[in-house]
């Protein structure tokens, strides 16, 4: 009899609460973050990843191992989950449309994606927006481009329309002479590219939007990245700019998203230059390294505000708690076990906050986890979140 009751009432209690249990399509750092912040709202977390032994896999035995590209694995993995999100852009729109026709609720949506995850739809739908980016064509031969850098003017940036991130799809083209090393490099001849006049900037700016399924929308402060070949390094949260060039880069950003119908955390990125110009540079449709500072620094992270409005719960307060914050990625630098060394010295550094994605192999490059300071000024954070960066190491045990 009571086994009947405890029944009843858990369907009652799953029907009430449907919305917390959650899929996400990507099992690495962006995924494994934003289950940390689902789990203690008491969401049901699955995880959809070719990995079994992924980043976010780790945290909850709901992991469905399978191609996101197959439509059967997503249609079951689908059947399990009252919402599905992503951790990347690289889920093709047309089949995030085929699990919305079976009546499967997907943040960001497949018409907000199909704008995104194509560098070319993406930024004709900022244009028609009226937001400022730098110019571009499409281009389908090497030759298109010798004419294209006439009119643009070198240097210019070659990028595949899709699946480019951290510099990979991107070559800097410094005259005609680039041109076919350009074309190899990005398989011209098999991907879609685009070429874009080079942006003069002086400096990075990031912001980070989340936009409700309502509509609201909780806007994070306009942060600094420091690049180093197109990877992010650094963010320095606020960045050091006149509050008039921060509301400008804010309005910019909640223009951006909204022009793509976005659901969720977004990053946008922008260019700065010495006169005090803003371009868009990307978007990136889901939370992204220039707002993983907000876990420690932010009254509600990116990532707690994703999960709210995927969900359709109220968003969260973007406030900082602290004056300043920096955060510093921890990049591989070769081939390697993902083990760190080092950690107990940057453990013992006071205020330092360390985060290790659990990523079993460590590559050139890679990001391997991250490091967050808080201070009275950006100064002394990055004195803290040096330190304890400077302390860890992944490498080959010799």
């Amino acid at each position: 009899m009571h086994e009947l009751y405890d029944r009843e009432i858990l369907q009652r209690t799953d029907r009430n609460f449907a919305s917390a249990r959650l899929g996400i399509i990507g099992g690495g750092q962006l995924a494994r973050m934003t289950a940390l912040a689902a789990l203690p709202l008491g969401c049901e977390v699955s995880i959809l990843e070719q990995n079994p032994l992924s980043p976010a896999a780790q945290l909850t035995p709901l992991t469905v191992t399978g191609d996101w590209a197959d439509p059967e694995t997503l249609r079951q993995f689908a059947a399990r989950v009252d919402v599905i999100t992503l951790e990347n852009e690289f889920v093709d729109a047309a089949v995030l449309r085929r699990l919305e026709d079976a009546r499967h609720r997907v943040f960001p949506t497949s018409a907000s994606i199909a704008l995104t995850q194509d560098k070319l739809l993406q930024k004709q739908a900022l244009v028609r927006a009226g937001l400022p980016v730098p110019a571009f064509h499409p281009v389908t031969t090497p030759e298109a481009l010798v004419a294209l850098g006439d009119e643009l003017g070198w240097p210019m940036v070659l990028k595949t329309r899709r699946n480019g991130y951290d510099g990979k799809g991107n070559f800097t083209l410094r005259s005609a002479g680039d041109i076919p090393e350009a074309w190899r490099a990005l398989s011209g001849d098999h991907n879609e590219l685009l070429v874009e006049a080079f942006w003069h900037f002086s400096r990075e700016l990031a912001v980070i939007v989340t936009r409700g399924r309502d509509g609201s929308t909780a806007t994070y402060p306009v942060v600094e990245t420091l690049q180093k070949n197109h990877v992010c390094h650094v963010v320095q949260a606020p960045a050091a700019i006149t509050p008039e060039l921060t509301a400008r880069a804010t309005e910019i950003a909640l223009r951006a998203v909204t022009a793509v119908g976005a659901v969720g955390s977004f990053g946008v990125e922008m260019f700065l230059s010495a006169n005090g110009d803003i371009a868009i540079n990307e978007l990136a449709p889901r939370v992204h390294n220039s707002g993983h500072y907000s876990i420690e620094a932010c009254a509600c992270s990116q990532f707690e505000n994703h999960v709210r409005a995927v969900l359709g719960w109220p968003l969260g307060s973007t406030s900082m708690i602290a004056p300043a914050a920096v955060m510093i990625n921890l990049l591989g630098t070769e081939r390697a076990p993902g083990r760190p060394f080092g950690l107990a010295r940057a453990l013992s550094i006071p205020g330092a906050h360390v985060h290790l994605y659990g990523k079993a192999m460590c590559g050139a490059g890679r990001k391997m986890g991250h490091i967050t300071a808080l201070g009275q000024t950006a100064g002394d954070a990055m004195k803290t979140a040096r330190q304890a960066a400077d302390a860890l190491r992944f490498q080959q045990v010799t």
